[in-house]
């Protein structure tokens, strides 16, 4: 039996988990249990980083010991992945002791390497993410990743020669193209080593909330006052090295495990995984992760999520409100993986009736009633192909491009297809009409329109368990099956078809819900304003902001913030000339000597990428709208700005708040209508 490891970040202790802990940490779950479903042995591992600065501040501000403020904020993320039935195997503290010996060992190998030597560090730092910028990188003294104020600081510092292992870096780039994904991250952090990697510091002095030095590094000048350390490792290189204490660093590392490593990370905090991690691991002399996937972030009603606008997502209120299985399967099927995503009760409720009560939980109500009524729930069939060759025969291709995004780790895209699946039972029952067979006394073709039926479900449900594992089972037993490795090998990787089955009644899986179930954030304050407006180190909302933005022609450079006004109203036929398409952006960049424009390369499903230029670089780093879905109108004349053509119009909702593009999670190339 083949093996793999999985991690989540350590989490950091400094508040309780919101959405985007759950989003990432549901995503660890969801790969895991895929995977056994295969046939694999699979590790997960959790938990939270509770050392540094910030904790220590937090601590303070709370009357507490840093100790017991990291035992209390950690208490809250296991609890709450234990009641959302996360399957981790381990779930580790940094102040765990093991841990702390072997990030001990790790800093003692590197330094004995020469890989580690003592500087002085002199630059801008960020307490909030406990990270270090040069003054080419810091603008207003704002940090360039989470836009707080910096602090200047000048100590002695201990360094990992980073730049050493650059072109080591750049070299496992290129010969495992597939380790960083979604693939526009990876060009991000090679475009970020290629531009020269400078010596990392590792150790702070100033407080003592951390991993002393190991014994033998420089003891003598290793004691600050009344006996404390002077030097303490740094967050980063303490927190990163989880992945290995937990699985045996100090001792006997598994490396049947270690070999085939995942990091699930938000792309905050890819560089670190992707850049540091990985010099660290080659300066162990250890094996590197196989994959390293980075996600968006989330934004609330294309909000910014800010604790002074009292709009952040708790996803343990989410849960108790609309069940953990439902919201579940909103995280993973709203957004495409890798992209930022926006959270509504409106589209979660959408999601729930539609998807949910009507596609699925309908489709085995009607099953079940037709066959209690006509067949006491007992039904076989073995002629399921002679009476429904068309419909069988489009199992297997939606099965196998389930198969392929789960593997991609698309899983918006793999439930896209699924409900295909699902499509096709409904269809068929209204296609076929069973009450009318019996009466006709077809009773052998009813049969095998619901075993048919019964396929469908029961192959969906074996497919859904990564995701909705409780309605996955609930299905299967409603159909007197069961949810194993064994059934996923026969009825989905090989899509034998089940002849026999005795059905159970069961309550409706999603009963439709009419309200929003949770109070709405009030966005009404001047924060809330301010916070909402899109800016280069946020996540960029997926919607409009406000009830009344208006659609502004971003080809052009031009920007109005006037209210919107009633124009002229245009016929069908004259909105049918419009040919709108979704895009995907494949380069961005400045136009140089423009301060509005950028210039984009977008895939719209045609033989060769569109060149469009876009006045919106106040709003938007280029970096951030790399493998962006956008809506594009494709049939617009040619128009050349600064020189350059533009093949067509980028849409965006635009207001005094700010600007946000539109965007539509389809494939390049999709017709908007």
């Amino acid at each position: 039996m083949t093996k793999s490891y999985i991690t989540s970040p350590i989490y950091y202790v400094n508040d309780i988990p919101h959405i985007g802990h759950a989003y990432t940490t549901i995503v660890c779950d969801m790969l895991k249990k895929y995977r056994q479903i295969r046939g694999q042995e699979v590790f997960l591992l959790t938990g939270t980083d509770e050392h540094g600065q910030k904790i220590e501040q937090s601590a303070k501000a709370h009357n507490q010991s840093p100790q017991a403020y990291a035992d209390s904020i950690s208490a809250h993320f296991r609890t709450l992945w234990e009641e959302f039935g996360i399957d981790f195997d381990y779930f580790i503290r940094t102040t765990d002791s093991a841990h702390c010996q072997s990030a001990q060992a790790a800093f003692k190998k590197m330094f004995q390497k020469g890989d580690i030597y003592k500087g002085m560090y002199e630059g801008w730092y960020c307490i909030s993410c406990e990270s270090h910028f040069t003054k080419h990188q810091v603008v207003e003294q704002k940090c360039p990743d989470c836009g707080k104020i910096t602090t200047t600081i000048k100590e002695e510092s201990y360094f990992f020669a980073l730049s050493k292992y650059q072109d080591a870096l750049l070299q496992w780039y290129e010969q495992c193209p597939d380790v960083i994904a979604p693939r526009h991250k990876r060009n991000e952090v090679i475009r970020f080593v290629e531009s020269g990697l400078v010596d990392l510091s590792i150790t702070r002095t100033g407080f003592s909330w951390g991993v002393p030095l190991p014994e033998g590094i420089e003891n003598a000048d290793n004691e600050g006052s009344e006996g404390a350390p002077k030097h303490i490792l740094y967050v980063w290189l303490d927190a990163l090295m989880s992945y290995l204490s937990a699985i045996g660093y100090e001792g006997a590392l598994r490396m049947d495990l270690w070999q085939d490593t995942t990091h699930i990370v938000g792309k905050d905090i890819l560089r670190f995984h992707a850049v540091y991690w990985p010099a660290f691991l080659m300066s162990l002399e250890l094996p590197l992760p196989r994959k390293i996937y980075a996600h968006g972030w989330w934004t609330r009603d294309g909000v910014k999520m800010s604790k002074s606008i009292g709009n952040v997502v708790n996803p343990k209120e989410v849960a108790q409100s609309y069940g953990i299985e439902a919201f579940r399967y909103f995280l993973l099927r709203e957004v495409p993986f890798g992209q930022d995503g926006d959270f509504s009760q409106r589209a979660l409720i959408e999601r729930i009736n539609s998807d949910l009560s009507n596609d699925i939980g309908n489709l085995l109500n009607r099953l079940i009633g037709m066959a209690q009524k006509y067949f006491d729930c007992k039904l076989s069939s073995t002629q399921i192909e002679q009476f429904y060759p068309q419909e069988v025969a489009k199992i297997a291709p939606i099965l196998e491009r389930f198969e392929s995004a789960m593997s991609d780790m698309q899983p918006h895209t793999a439930l896209e297809e699924l409900w295909g699946l699902l499509r096709l039972g409904n269809g068929a029952i209204s296609t076929y009409e069973p009450w009318k067979m019996m009466k006709q006394a077809q009773s052998e073709q009813t049969l095998a329109l619901l075993m048919l039926v019964g396929n469908v479900l029961l192959k969906t449900a074996l497919c859904l368990y990564p995701i909705m594992p409780k309605t996955a089972i609930a299905i299967a037993a409603a159909l007197g099956s069961s949810i194993d490795t064994q059934s996923f090998s026969r009825y989905v990787s090989q899509n034998a078809l089940l002849q026999f089955a005795t059905l159970t009644p069961t309550a409706p899986l999603f009963p439709r819900i009419e309200s929003p179930l949770m109070p709405e954030p009030s966005l009404d304050s001047k924060d809330s304003k301010e916070s909402s407006a899109p800016k280069a180190h946020t996540s960029a909302p997926t919607s409009p902001q406000t009830s009344t933005p208006k659609a502004q022609n971003t080809q052009s450079s031009s920007e109005s913030n006037s209210t919107p006004e009633l124009v002229e109203l245009v016929g069908i036929e004259d909105f049918k000339k419009l040919d709108l398409r979704v895009g995907v952006v494949l380069e961005c960049e400045r136009v140089p000597k423009s301060e509005k424009l950028l210039r984009f390369l977008i895939d719209l499903g045609e033989s060769k990428p569109r060149q469009i230029l876009s006045g919106i670089a106040k709003y938007y780093e280029p970096s951030e709208l790399v493998g962006r879905q956008v809506c594009v109108v494709a049939n617009l004349k040619p128009a050349k700005l600064m020189g350059l053509v533009s093949e067509g119009m980028i849409l965006s909702a635009h207001d005094d708040e700010g600007l946000s593009l539109l965007s539509v999670p389809k494939k390049a190339g999709s017709k908007i209508s």
